[in-house]
């Protein structure tokens, strides 16, 4: 049956019988998209997980993890020991394999949201499902593994962005990242609304975004890359302390400066193709605007991440980075 979830899922259906029993526990499909699985034997160290793919509908690479693990879970090669909710976000943009159909599902994920739209319809109803997870487990340490790939290549291909908020992060998941083969992490400096964010904002749950490696269509990932991180999700479903090991490989970032577009007349003035870190210098030039004006590196270098000067008019083109201990 959860071999069949993803095919389900991207026709927009449910099947006749919404719950049933695999080796190791039961699972309720909730809506399309949206799969909660229960533990017949919850272990000590469960925590009440939340794994989310496909937010942007042409990042396939989390869904092939996803489905890599729920695969192993359905063949009893992985014990489930915790409380798992599975999201895949935006359907219909991950069936027309692109990013979103009219609006980023990733900035939509506010309690205040008043936006009408298909997308606006499905983050209330994954908001609500976050809900209703973590209610139903409230006894547990809550987490949210929001997975991503990102658009274009990056000096660090797989990192990590932790949302900004009141909570902290427990130290011990710094060391999990590192086992799991994460090159950087790049701290947020101000509320921006992720679906990660939400959990973390409202629920205080330990909450990442993934950034998994670059797009790619389905069946031309680089799943061996990721073995580390399935391991990772593997422990975390059985409710086992994942593997652990120093973080000194791992990069961090903190965030300096959002660039937003502000009008058509937007640019970014570097070329199309620059890699997630790349450094520029003090006194070099990196956007201008009608409205905002120029944009220059001032006193200290920074490193660009996520820079698409293509959003919408509102929306954050690039943030601008630097190292931190």
């Amino acid at each position: 049956m959860l071999g069949q979830w993803l095919d389900w899922s991207l026709d927009g259906l449910l099947p006749d019988a919404t719950n049933g029993i695999f080796a190791s526990g039961t699972y309720q499909l909730h809506a399309p998209g949206i799969l909660e699985l229960t533990p017949t034997a919850q272990r000590q160290d469960a925590r009440a997980c939340i794994f989310s793919a496909a937010i942007h509908g042409n990042e396939t690479a989390p869904v092939e993890l996803v489905g890599e693990w729920l695969s192993a879970l359905e063949a009893g090669a992985v014990t489930l020991g915790a409380p798992v909710l599975v999201i895949l976000g935006n359907l219909p943009a991950l069936k027309a394999q692109q990013r979103f159909i009219t609006t980023n599902l990733n900035r939509l994920f506010n309690r205040d949201l008043t936006a009408e739209g298909d997308e606006p319809d499905r983050a209330r109803e994954l908001m609500a499902a976050v809900d209703g997870f973590y209610s139903r487990h409230s006894a547990l340490p809550k987490l949210h593994y929001d997975l991503h790939t990102a658009i274009r290549g990056s000096h660090y291909p797989r990192f990590v962005v932790e949302p900004f908020a009141e909570s902290t992060t427990d130290v011990e998941h710094w060391r999990w990242l590192a086992a799991a083969d994460m090159q950087a992490v790049l701290h947020q400096h101000q509320h921006s609304w992720t679906f990660s964010h939400y959990s973390k904002h409202y629920h205080a749950a330990q909450a990442f975004t993934f950034e998994l490696g670059r797009v790619a269509p389905f069946g031309q990932n680089d799943m061996a890359s990721l073995k580390p991180m399935g391991k990772l999700l593997s422990a975390l479903s059985e409710g086992q302390p994942p593997p652990s090991t120093s973080t000194s490989p791992m990069l961090f970032f903190q965030v300096h400066h959002e660039l937003i577009r502000q009008t058509d007349a937007f640019q970014l003035c570097f070329a199309e193709d620059t890699a997630n870190f790349s450094r520029f210098e003090p006194g070099t030039l990196l956007a201008q605007d009608g409205e905002a004006g120029d944009f220059w590196v001032r006193d200290t270098p920074l490193y660009v991440v996520f820079p698409n000067a293509n959003v919408e008019v509102g929306a954050r083109a690039a943030l601008l980075v630097a190292p931190i201990s």
